[in-house]
C-alpha cells in the first residue's frame, strides 16, 4: 500500500527458519521489481546493521513489524522472543532518536488483554500477561512511551487481532486449517471449539497501519475486525464449505496459555484513524483458501 501511494519503503527481514523461508520468498518476490523498494536482509537484533540502515537512508517514519510471534513457541523459546521483540524494538528507538525520525509505529497484540472483560478496550490493565510473548510486547509498548516521553517521538502501538489472510504464517491456525483439509490430514484442535477470535483480514491491517503513521503523540490503538467475534469451529465449517471436504478433527486440552475468547472495541480506530474493517470473516476466509488452492506449489510440501 505504502508502495501504490508512491513511498519508498525499504523492508528488513532477517528471513529466519521459525517457519518455512519459501513463504518469505514468495512474498518477497510478488514486491521484485518495484522501483521505490529495497529489501535488506538483515537483524533488528543487530545494531551494526541497523546503523548501516539508518546512516544510507533518511527516514521518515520506522514501522516494526519485526517480531518473534505465537503464544506456545515463546513458553519454549523466552529468551529468543525478548531478544527480539524487546531488544530489538530499542535498538530501532535509539537509532530513530539518533537520526531524527519523528514517527514510530509498533505492532503489539490482543494477547494483552488476557483476563479482561470483552469487548477490549485500550484503557484495560494489561500488566499481567500471561505468556512470555504477550510480556515481550507489552515491553515493547513501555518502549515505545518512555522514547515518546524522552525524545518526543510519535509513537503509535496497534493491538492487532488475529491476523490472517493470503500468504500467512503457517503456524497459525487458518493456514494450518485449511492446508490438512485441503491434504485430507487430521485437524488438531486444543479444546472444543467454541472459543472464538476478532479475525481480522490482512488488507484491513495493513490500511490501519499505513493510517497510524499520521498519528501525533503517543496512541495504543486496537486494529481488530469489530465484527461478532467468530468461533474455532465455525471457522473450520468455513474452510470445510470452501473446499467440499469435512475435516478429521483431532481434539487436544485447551492450552493454558491461549486465550478463550478476543473481541475488539474499535471506536478509538474510528475516531484517530477513520478506520474500521471492511473484510467480513466469511469473505476473508473465501479469498484465503481461495489463495492456497491457487499457490499449491508453494504450500503444499510444506511440513505443519
Amino acid at each position: 500500500m505504502l508502495l501504490d501511494e508512491g513511498h519508498e519503503v525499504v523492508g528488513i527481514d532477517n528471513l529466519n527458519d521459525y517457519y518455512d523461508p519459501r513463504l518469505k520468498d514468495y512474498r518477497l518476490t510478488n514486491l521484485a521489481g518495484r522501483e521505490n523498494f529495497r529489501f535488506a536482509e538483515g537483524d533488528i537484533e543487530d545494531g551494526r546493521f541497523l546503523d548501516g540502515i539508518f546512516a544510507e537512508h533518511k527516514f521518515d517514519a520506522v514501522i516494526n513489524l519485526a517480531a518473534r510471534a505465537g503464544v506456545r513457541a515463546s513458553i519454549e523459546e523466552p529468551h529468543v522472543y525478548f531478544s527480539t521483540n524487546v531488544e530489538g524494538t530499542l535498538n530501532l528507538l535509539e537509532r530513530i532518536q539518533r537520526h531524527g525520525v519523528g514517527r514510530f509505529v509498533v505492532a503489539s497484540s490482543s494477547s494483552l488483554y488476557a483476563g479482561q472483560a470483552a469487548p477490549f478496550r485500550e484503557d484495560a490493565n494489561v500488566t499481567r500477561p500471561i505468556s512470555p510473548y504477550a510480556a515481550s510486547k507489552l515491553a515493547a509498548e513501555a518502549l515505545a512511551h518512555t522514547w515518546h516521553h524522552l525524545e518526543g517521538i510519535d509513537a503509535v502501538v496497534l493491538r492487532y487481532f488475529t491476523v490472517y489472510g493470503p500468504a500467512g504464517r503457517p503456524d497459525m491456525s487458518p493456514f494450518r486449517f485449511i492446508e490438512w483439509i485441503r491434504r485430507g490430514e487430521p485437524i488438531t484442535l486444543y479444546g472444543d471449539g467454541t472459543q472464538t477470535r476478532d479475525f481480522t483480514y490482512i488488507d484491513d491491517i495493513a490500511r490501519g497501519t499505513v493510517s497510524a503513521l499520521g498519528v501525533e503523540g503517543y496512541e495504543i490503538i486496537n486494529l481488530g475486525g469489530g465484527n461478532e467475534p467468530c468461533s474455532i469451529n465455525a471457522m473450520i465449517a468455513r474452510f470445510e464449505e470452501e473446499l467440499g471436504r469435512k475435516a478429521v478433527i483431532d481434539r487436544r486440552p485447551f492450552h493454558g496459555a491461549d486465550m478463550k475468547d478476543t473481541s475488539a472495541d474499535v471506536t478509538k480506530a474510528r475516531e484517530l484513524l477513520g478506520w474500521e474493517a471492511q473484510v467480513a470473516p466469511e469473505e476473508g476466509f473465501r479469498r484465503t483458501v481461495r489463495w492456497h488452492l491457487e499457490n499449491v506449489d508453494v504450500v503444499g510440501e510444506m511440513g505443519l
